[in-house]
């Protein structure tokens, strides 16, 4: 089994937070969203992973050790494929051509999930899907009696299904998935100018592919600064109930109350401070005279003397002496945190 990891965008609606890494290595609950991501595909799987692929655009190369790292963490050899140009899904996809083949998982990396159902390579196909109010603004799944997907509608005006797609497929074919893809290109059938995957997903349907329904329980954007920061306290709750150690052994905790659930990482120094629920401390981070619940503080960051709430605040970064509501990026500065 291979997983394929299309995430060349940066994330602009999460700056400030992605303009120094990309938005599937920014942090949730001590972990990159992509890290994530993976680890909870692999969870689902009956067979290991052999490789996961990784669609970027131009990261850098501390990046790409990042993203060969999470591979490595799960067993599985990591790749690096690159989108130059913003073409659309289908192609972002086509981007690690030489990988589509055997059984594929192709999952965006823009989205976290909580599900209960087993992949297994009997099946010949399966998208992921949740269960929505208002499905106008999303792709959806037309579905017949049998409960085999027939169509592929985005963004429907009249109501046609309560089912959207989250961006996360499973093809037991990724030759035929590949075959689709480039009859796209091929022939330029671009919708808004972009290759459309759910394009590829009609005609494979169209000639008999057998695509059902993986139906998640939990759908997590992490898309902005309070959508992650939601996404961090839903993490973290699950987390505790799967009775995860989220305080690391090797962190200093003196004179402070941790309100559980929340993540202290490797080297954070919590003094004096009360911390949750749901916070995330990254690791060598401090945090000083400090009450802090529902945020996110990412590594090697020192915060002193605030009250904060519902907050994300980067990476290298120092704040110290204020109430309030923060969204800062890394290597940020603000009030006197010497």
């Amino acid at each position: 089994m291979k997983i394929i990891v299309p995430m060349a965008g940066r994330g602009s609606r999460l700056r400030p937070h992605t303009l120094t890494v990309p938005k599937p290595l920014v942090h949730v609950a001590g972990k990159p969203i992509v890290h994530r991501l993976v680890e909870d595909i692999a969870e689902m799987c009956d067979d290991n992973i052999e490789e996961i692929a990784f669609i970027i655009g131009d990261f850098g190369k501390e990046a790409e050790a990042e993203l060969l790292m999470v591979a490595e963490k799960l067993g599985a050899k990591g790749s690096i494929f690159y989108q130059k140009e913003p073409l659309g899904t289908a192609h972002a996809v086509l981007c690690a051509s030489e990988k589509l083949s055997g059984p594929v998982i192709v999952a965006f990396a823009d989205t976290l999930f909580k599900a209960e159902f087993k992949i297994s390579e009997k099946q010949e196909g399966i998208i992921w899907v949740k269960q929505i109010d208002d499905p106008s603004a999303f792709g959806v799944v037309k579905m017949n009696q049998e409960g085999a997907i027939t169509d592929f509608i985005e963004k429907p005006k009249e109501y046609v299904s309560d089912l959207a797609m989250i961006g996360i497929y499973y093809f037991k074919s990724g030759e035929s998935l590949k075959t689709e893809l480039d009859y796209l290109i091929d022939n330029d059938l671009r919708k808004g100018g972009e290759y459309q995957l759910p394009d590829a997903l009609r005609r494979l349907t169209e000639k008999g592919t057998s695509f059902i329904p993986g139906k998640v329980t939990h759908w997590l954007d992490c898309g902005n600064k309070n959508a992650t920061v939601e996404t961090n306290q839903s993490v973290l709750n699950f987390e505790q109930e799967k009775g995860t150690l989220l305080v690391n052994a090797e962190s200093e905790l003196t004179e402070s109350i941790i309100i559980e659930p929340c993540f202290i990482g490797k080297g954070a120094k919590i003094t004096r401070s009360v911390i949750g629920p749901h916070v995330s401390v990254g690791a060598k981070s401090e945090i000083t005279d400090s009450i802090l619940s529902n945020s996110i503080i990412q590594q090697n960051t020192l915060v002193s003397n605030m009250n904060l709430k519902d907050s994300m605040v980067g990476a290298q970064s120092k704040v110290n002496g204020t109430t309030r509501n923060l969204s800062i990026g890394d290597y940020t500065e603000m009030g006197d945190a010497n």
